[in-house]
C-alpha cells in the first residue's frame, strides 16, 4: 500500500489535486486561494509545491493530497485513495481477506458485503423489472452504467448469498441488508427495484429500493411489515437503507460521485428529488444533477456542493410538498453561501415525467429559464394571492426570512429593490422590515477559528519557522545550517528542543507562515539577522533581570563573593544588550 501511496504522489502534485477545486494565485514560492473548508473574503489557504502540502491560517486546517481529498470530498483515507488512484491512473490492488479478523478492517468488510449485494441484485433484474424501467424511459446502457438491480420475493434470499460467501449475521446486519426478526435472519428490501446508493469515491455504501405497479400487492410486503389485510396494504413507493457506519443520510447526495466533475465543469449544480429524475436527467445530458435520498436537503449537502460550484438549480416537483421542499433546500443553500435558482415545472408533473413526456429538450428549457430563487418565490405568491394585502403579508412572513441567509449584502439589497418594486414599495420599507429579521451568521464550513496572524506567534516560533521553511526549500542561497547554528545560541538549546517536539501540524503552520512572511521579499539574509539579533537581545534581557534579583538576594545576605561575581556578570550582559541594540 504504501507502495501505490507513493506511486500516486510522484505521478499528481499538491497544486494538481487543489487546483481541481479551487482557484490558486500565484503568491511568491506559493499558492494562494481563498479556503474550501471554511467562509472567507481574504484568501488565508497556502500550498506549498516544493512541499507537497497545504494550510489555512483561518480554520487551521493542513496536509498533503490525501488529507485533502478526504476532507473536500468527505471520504476516508481509502475513499481518498480511491479517488487518486483512478486520476493517476495507479492500479489499486487489494488483499482478499473474507473472514472476520482477517487482513481487512470492520468497514472494508461493510464495503464488501454491500458490493456484493449490489452485484447479486444486478444479476436478479428480470424481464419484468427491465420492462418496467424501459417505460419510464431508462436505456439498457443506462440501467447497467446505474447498476440497477431487483430483490426478489424470497424472505432471506441475499442473507443466504451473502452467508455463502463468508459474511457473518453480524456483518449482514450492520451492512443495512437484513435485519433479525421472527423468522430469523431476513432481507431488508423484497421486490423492489434497487438503486444503489454511493459514497463520494463511488463505493456503493446504501439502497434505496422502488416499488413498480406488480409489487404492490402483500407479496411485496417489505421485511418486519404487516398488513391489516390483503385489500388495504400499500407498501411505501421507496424505502431506504436505515443509517450505517457507511451510510449517512445527511451526508450523502445520490450521483454526486458521477456529477461533481460535470458540476465543476458547468459552475452549477441540479438538485432532483428522486432516482428517476436523477437518472433521467443524467441520460437526457445533465449529469451535473444530484438527488436527495431518504432525507431533506441539509446544510451538509450544501457545503459539498458548495466545494464545487456555488450555483445551484432546484428542479423539484411542483406540487405544494414539493414546493416546500424547495423552499427549505433553497434556505439551506443560500445560508452556505450558495447563488440558489428554482427550475419552474408543470403542476403535477416531475422531472422524470417531463422528459419522458415533452422530451430531453423542454428539461433544457425549464433548466436554462430557471429564476431566481427570489424571483421565483415572489412570481408564485403573487400568482396564489387573494389580494394585493395578502400578497404584502405573505412576503413579509414567507420571502423577507430568505434575506437572513443571503451572505452577499449586495445581493441582499438587491433582492429588497426587487421585492419593493413588485410591492409598490419603497427599498426603505423593506430594508426596515428585513432588519427585524436577525440576520444569519457567516457559515463555518469545518471548525473554523480566527486566523493566526504573526502577533500570535512568539518571536521564537517565527524564528523556527523561517528555519523549517528554509531547511525544506529545495533551491535558496540562504545558509539554512549557520542560520540553525545561530538561532540555537540565540534562544539555548533547552528551548529549542521544546520547539523541535511540537506536533507536525504546528511546525507546518510555522512553515507556512514563514513562506508568508520572507518568501516574497529580496530581504531574506537580513530579516534572518534582524531576527536573530532580536532574539538573542531579548535572551540577554531576561538573563540581566534574573541576575539583577540574585544580586538584590545577595546584597541581603552579605554574599561579598557572590555580589562581586553578579557585578561582573550584570556588567557584560549590559554591553552586550547595546552593542546589539547599537547593530539593530
Amino acid at each position: 500500500m504504501s507502495d501505490t501511496v507513493q506511486q500516486i504522489k510522484d505521478r499528481l502534485s499538491i497544486v494538481d489535486v487543489v487546483s481541481g477545486y479551487v482557484k490558486l494565485d500565484r503568491a511568491g514560492q506559493n499558492m494562494r486561494a481563498r479556503c474550501p473548508f471554511h467562509a472567507e473574503r481574504t484568501p488565508s489557504f497556502i500550498v506549498s509545491p516544493d512541499r507537497g502540502t497545504y494550510h489555512c491560517f483561518g480554520c487551521s486546517v493542513g496536509g498533503d493530497i490525501f488529507s485533502f481529498v478526504e476532507a473536500i470530498e468527505g471520504v476516508d483515507f481509502k475513499g481518498a485513495l480511491k479517488i487518486l488512484a483512478e486520476r493517476a491512473g495507479v492500479p489499486l490492488v487489494y488483499s482478499r481477506g473474507s473472514s472476520p479478523g482477517g487482513e481487512k478492517d470492520e468497514k472494508d468488510r461493510l464495503f464488501a458485503a454491500v458490493e456484493t449485494a449490489t452485484i447479486f441484485y444486478q444479476s436478479k433484474l428480470n424481464d419484468e423489472a427491465k420492462a418496467y424501467l424501459k417505460k419510464r424511459g431508462l436505456e439498457p446502457k443506462t440501467i447497467t452504467a446505474f447498476r440497477i438491480g431487483y430483490a426478489g420475493d424470497e424472505w432471506s434470499e441475499l442473507a443466504d448469498h451473502l452467508r455463502k460467501k463468508g459474511f457473518t449475521d453480524k456483518e449482514i446486519i450492520d451492512a443495512g441488508l437484513a435485519k433479525k426478526g421472527d423468522r430469523g435472519l431476513t432481507d431488508k428490501f423484497r421486490n423492489r427495484i434497487m438503486f444503489p446508493i454511493a459514497d463520494n469515491a463511488g463505493r456503493v455504501i446504501a439502497f434505496s429500493g422502488r416499488t413498480f405497479p406488480s409489487t404492490t400487492s402483500p407479496s411485496g410486503l417489505a421485511t418486519g411489515q404487516a398488513a391489516r389485510s390483503a385489500s388495504d396494504f400499500v407498501p411505501p413507493k421507496y424505502m431506504n437503507s436505515p443509517e450505517t457506519a457507511l451510510y449517512h443520510k445527511s451526508r450523502i447526495l445520490y450521483g454526486f460521485d458521477r456529477a461533481k466533475q460535470t458540476i465543476r465543469k458547468h459552475n452549477f449544480a441540479i438538485l432532483v428529488e428522486g432516482q428517476m429524475d436523477l437518472i433521467l436527467s443524467h441520460q437526457a445530458g445533465w449529469a451535473n444533477t444530484v438527488a436527495v435520498s431518504g432525507t431533506a436537503f441539509t446544510v451538509e449537502h450544501a457545503v459539498l456542493l458548495k466545494r464545487m460550484s456555488e450555483n445551484l438549480v432546484i428542479a423539484l416537483d411542483a406540487d405544494e410538498a414539493g414546493l416546500k421542499a424547495a423552499a427549505r433546500a433553497a434556505r439551506a443553500a443560500l445560508g452556505s453561501g450558495m447563488n440558489v435558482k428554482v427550475a419552474q415545472l408543470p403542476k403535477d408533473i416531475d422531472p422524470a415525467d417531463l422528459i419522458l413526456k415533452e422530451g430531453a429538450d423542454e428539461w433544457r428549457r425549464r433548466i436554462r429559464e430557471a429564476k431566481d430563487i427570489i424571483t421565483f418565490l415572489l412570481d408564485v405568491l403573487e400568482e396564489r394571492a387573494k389580494s394585493k394585502d395578502n400578497f404584502r403579508r405573505t412576503v413579509e412572513t414567507a420571502v423577507l426570512p430568505f434575506l437572513a441567509d443571503v451572505q452577499s449584502p449586495i445581493a441582499r439589497e438587491q433582492y429588497e429593490k426587487e421585492i419593493a418594486k413588485r410591492l409598490g414599495v419603497s427599498e426603505s420599507a423593506v430594508a426596515a422590515a428585513r432588519a427585524r429579521i436577525k440576520l444569519a451568521p457567516e457559515p463555518a464550513l469545518s471548525g473554523a477559528t480566527q486566523p493566526i496572524g504573526t502577533s500570535n506567534l512568539t518571536r521564537a516560533q517565527q524564528a523556527y519557522g523561517l528555519l523549517l521553511s528554509q531547511e525544506a526549500a529545495k533551491d535558496t542561497s540562504f545558509n539554512a545550517r549557520a542560520f540553525r547554528e545561530a538561532f540555537t545560541e540565540a534562544i539555548g538549546k533547552t528551548a529549542l528542543q521544546k520547539l523541535e517536539t511540537m506536533p507536525e501540524d504546528e511546525k507546518e503552520r510555522l512553515r507556512f507562515r514563514a513562506d508568508d512572511l520572507y518568501g516574497r521579499n529580496g530581504r531574506l539574509q537580513h530579516d534572518a539577522d534582524m531576527i536573530l539579533a532580536i532574539l538573542a537581545r531579548e535572551r540577554l534581557q531576561q538573563e540581566l533581570r534574573e541576575t539583577t534579583d540574585s544580586l538584590k538576594t545577595a546584597e541581603e545576605k552579605g554574599n561579598g563573593v557572590e555580589i562581586e561575581k553578579l557585578l561582573k556578570r550584570s556588567q557584560q550582559l549590559t554591553i552586550a544588550i547595546a552593542k546589539i541594540t547599537k547593530e539593530e
